[in-house]
């Protein structure tokens, strides 16, 4: 068994990024942070049910990977895990915020919650409860975009999907399938695995007879990299890698991120089972603040416009939440629409 990681093998170097950039990771990982954090008020206060499972700690990952894409364009999938990856992708608060309340006007039109966020207009193929069910998902995404170019003809079909996963779900078989058919097939598609340690409750280190996921891209001829998934800057430089590559028609990579959720795996979770050390450790790599110091050193932004976005941000995730309080309830009489495609 190899020893614990902190720090990967892959690690931005002296990369540099102009304030407009900077700016756009900041702002999102903040809004990512704090509409989580909203999440875990409402959810407290009885305003939210069911399993809600929060990406408090992780947001360099989503950030990081979606930012290198093409908004709107590129294809995302995520797990149960899903609220912070929608909102990446441009999903706006207040529709994200509704479907968590179950309302209509949520952008899964309030038949979805939590672990089930979806946009076509945004190419979010949707959020999966069950363990590495939205591999085969993304996988025939990446499938589509290859068929329409190399069989169709459509030169304009270029797009990339990121499937997202967690530690757990490496150990399932659908993960070594579409590895193997995304190698085989060249598809453009990343599989992007969000390390944070735990599936659950149990320990990654303990689950696997390879822990360093990274290292089972080369069974397939895939590249394999492993990403401080707690520096934002570290996962945008191997996304772009990763995203001119699947483009350019050389196939998909596979991206392992070590990161760590600072909340427990739901909010149902009481936690007991890290350690105090464990999270404390982990919590002064907070990617938030490590990007803001960056940006503070290299004179890209100012404190006070720090907090600034924060507060902006703040009225923005307020407003999503009367927006959704406010927010009609779906209709009984159409519990059957949406089952089935409907007609332009």
């Amino acid at each position: 068994m190899v020893q614990e990681r902190i720090l990967p093998t892959f690690q931005a170097d002296s990369s540099t990024i102009t304030r407009q950039e900077g700016l756009q990771l900041y702002k999102d990982m903040v809004l990512g942070r704090l509409f989580e954090d909203k999440c875990a008020e409402m959810y407290y206060r009885g305003k939210m049910f069911g399993f809600v499972h929060l990406y408090n700690g992780q947001e360099a990952v989503s950030t990081g990977v979606i930012k290198a894409m093409r908004p709107g364009e590129d294809f995302v999938c995520s797990t149960y895990r899903d609220h912070v990856h929608a909102l990446s992708s441009g999903v706006p608060a207040r529709e994200v915020m509704a479907e968590l309340f179950g309302k209509s006007t949520g952008c899964s039109k309030g038949r979805g919650g939590s672990m089930h966020l979806f946009s076509a207009e945004h190419n979010l193929l949707g959020g999966f409860a069950f363990v590495a069910e939205g591999i085969p998902i993304a996988t025939g995404a990446a499938f589509q975009t290859k068929y329409r170019r190399e069989v169709l003809g459509d030169q304009t079909a270029d797009q990339v999907t990121a499937c997202f996963i967690g530690d757990g779900a490496t150990n399932n078989g659908q993960f070594f399938e579409c590895l193997n058919m995304a190698v085989l097939w060249k598809l453009p598609i990343l599989f992007v695995v969000e390390n944070n340690k735990w599936a659950i409750g149990m320990a990654h280190q303990r689950a696997t007879s390879q822990p360093e996921i990274y290292r089972k891209a080369s069974v397939f001829g895939m590249p394999g990299f492993e990403v401080d998934g707690m520096d934002v800057l570290a996962v945008r430089t191997v996304a772009q890698q990763a995203v001119a590559r699947a483009r350019a028609g050389e196939g998909p990579t596979l991206i392992e991120a070590l990161t760590y959720r600072f909340r427990g795996h739901s909010l149902a979770d009481p936690d007991e089972l890290r350690s105090k050390s464990e999270k404390e450790e982990w919590l002064t790599r907070d990617p938030i603040k490590k990007l803001a110091a960056y940006l503070s050193e290299q004179d890209l932004v100012g404190q006070d416009e720090l907090k600034d976005i924060q507060q902006q941000t703040q009225s923005l995730i307020n407003e999503a939440v009367q927006f959704a309080q406010e927010s009609p309830e779906p209709d009984p009489q159409e519990l059957r629409r949406f089952i089935f495609a409907e007609d332009e």
